[in-house]
């Protein structure tokens, strides 16, 4: 255990980079995930249909879904430094709900997709355009916490 933590220690610096890398993909996976629901929600032709749904499995398997984990797995790594400072840090209670609650919204992109995929969305393309804002809500808010640390 005493080795693992003097390797997270002595690599923190190139956690941080590749976990910073791994969120950046994963929100521009779910940034742009809902837009194609948009896009997806107003197309009338078969093939526009069918090319979306191409589209979002590819999105979500290919970008959204590997960034989670490694944005995940690398953040837990990060954690497992200094868990106690963590724990005990306002900052880092908000922004480990807020990360929760990014995990909820992923998986309720799984939800919209399979929708989507088996011809079942009964959702306007005005809730999509609403819908695709909640991640902007919840990068702010991480953000802040971690460079700001309001408490």
């Amino acid at each position: 255990m005493a080795l693992i933590k003097e390797f997270l220690l002595g690599g923190q610096s190139w956690i941080t980079a590749f976990h910073i890398i791994a969120v950046v993909s994963w929100f521009a996976a779910l940034f742009y995930l809902p837009r194609l629901f948009v896009y997806h929600a107003m197309a009338e032709d078969r093939i526009s249909i069918e090319r979306f749904k191409i589209m979002e499995r590819k999105l979500y398997r290919g970008i959204a879904n590997p960034s989670m984990i490694v944005a995940v797995a690398l953040g837990i790594a990060l954690f497992s430094i200094y868990p106690n400072y963590f724990l005990n840090s306002g900052w880092f209670q908000v922004k480990l709900a807020l990360v929760l609650l990014l995990i909820v919204y992923h998986y309720s992109c799984l939800y919209l997709l399979k929708q989507f995929r088996d011809d079942r969305n009964t959702r306007s393309h005005v809730f999509y355009r609403w819908f695709n804002e909640i991640p902007v809500l919840m990068l702010i808010g991480i953000v802040v916490m971690v460079i700001v640390r309001p408490f």
